[in-house]
């Protein structure tokens, strides 16, 4: 079996990528071990995050470092034995987390986040999938006024920035905005750009569905199967039904990236940080009428169609260690006291892993070493957020457009001796 481009891994970054060259014209295979969004981009809090252009860094505040040290928080877990290979991991995304070296990542990493909204859009209009969006944006809630006025402050700061709009809320205005919070709160800020997903992984299989309408193909596959052909020129993996052969692959497999880059002389530092959710009802008649970050707490609250969706920080682990939802035990205690959470809805708690780099951006770009590798991983929490702008800029790349955005401080090579 032949096509023009085998895309490695159906989460929403290989998805979107798929979509672009297909509609460019060449014929594409999406290839997964298992069915299109049902990993890291199935689970997520399902935000379209256009405020987002500070990428998530690591605190350096003493009193911050001293309460994860404790390992007993809510919003960061860690596992012990997994702490000697993460160090230099760990050190390097705590050092590109500095002030001077976070502002300078925020420019650099804005352009995307810019096209988020748009990009989305497109592929949601394309794919009928207008009735799963909200387009009212997302809220922080806060329980003293210390973390609120800090949290007004850079907002603002953000606004001058990067013309991105916010409200703020009183006291007494959240209480009629959200009126079966039951938390005492100081007040509130909606990022108003953002968009919101009542259900990803429908989402996802709509955009799945579009890719297929113009030609394209989902197949089962194994990654890491992945070789040479046709004499260096072109790639093969294995299906089960039988070899796949393309001249150009791209390795969107997220956490799993590894997979393939590794097998091919590629050492990125590639970490995981993995997250939980689990689904509720409402008790009491009660209603949550907007995605909310309890900010304080660090876990996140979404009404989605299944229900509830209760979301976790970060756990630093070994991708593959078994699950320890001890983030999940500790956020649905205070998330019932903050609002009247009902049953759960799932049979277990959901798992997924963010592919994560040191200095916070994806790569995104052409293999320097091999013709035809092209590799989109690597976005962290912001794998759905941009996902589409990554599929058109790499399309662009590949097939020697101009791209609509430089993509130069994505490139692989960053990493690379």
């Amino acid at each position: 079996m032949k096509t023009d481009v085998i895309v490695l891994g159906a989460g929403v970054v290989g998805i979107s990528t798929a979509i672009h060259l297909a509609r460019r014209g060449k014929s594409v295979v999406l290839v997964d071990r298992r069915g299109p969004a049902e990993e890291t981009s199935y689970g997520n809090a399902g935000l379209i995050q256009r405020e987002g252009v500070y990428p998530y860094g690591f605190p350096h505040d003493f009193g911050a470092l001293f309460r994860y040290a404790l390992n007993n928080t809510i919003d960061a877990h860690y596992h012990l034995a997994a702490l000697p290979g993460l160090v230099p991991f760990l050190a390097r995304y705590w050092w590109h987390s500095g002030f001077r070296q976070h502002q300078n990542i925020a420019h650099m990493y804005a352009p995307l986040i810019e096209h988020s909204i748009s990009e989305h859009a497109d592929l949601i209009d394309a794919s009928g999938a207008g009735a799963l969006i909200r387009k009212d944006g997302w809220m922080k809630v806060f329980r003293t006024e210390k973390a609120r006025d800090a949290a007004y402050a850079e907002a603002e700061q953000w606004s001058a920035k990067f013309g991105v709009n916010h409200q703020k809320f009183t006291a007494a205005e959240m209480k009629q905005v959200e009126p079966d919070i039951r938390a005492d709160l100081t007040g509130g800020l909606r990022w108003t750009d953002p968009w919101s997903i009542l259900d990803p992984g429908a989402l996802l299989k709509a955009y799945v569905n579009y890719f297929q309408s113009l030609g394209g193909t989902v197949a089962a596959g194994d990654a890491a199967t992945i070789e040479h052909v046709l004499e260096g020129e072109g790639w093969r993996i294995a299906t089960p039904e039988g070899p796949l052969e393309a001249r150009d692959v791209v390795v969107a497999l997220g956490p799993w990236a590894d997979t393939v880059t590794r097998k091919l002389g590629y050492h990125f530092p590639l970490a995981v940080k993995r997250g939980y959710h689990m689904h509720y009802g409402a008790a009491e008649g009660a209603k949550l009428n907007n995605w909310v970050l309890d900010a304080e707490r660090g876990y996140f609250l979404a009404p989605m169609n299944r229900g509830i969706r209760l979301t976790t920080g970060a756990e630093f682990a070994r991708r593959d260690a078994r699950k320890t939802p001890v983030q999940l035990r500790r956020a649905e205690k205070v998330a019932r006291e903050f609002f009247p959470l009902a049953e759960r809805r799932d049979d277990e708690p959901w798992i997924g892993s963010r592919p994560c780099t040191p200095d916070m951006m994806p790569i995104i770009g052409k293999a320097p070493r091999h013709a035809g590798l092209w590799f989109a991983f690597g976005h962290a929490h912001h794998g759905m957020t941009l996902g589409p702008i990554t599929g058109r800029v790499l399309a662009e790349k590949m097939l020697g457009e101009r791209p609509v955005l430089n993509i130069g401080p994505y490139r692989p090579e960053r990493f690379l001796a």
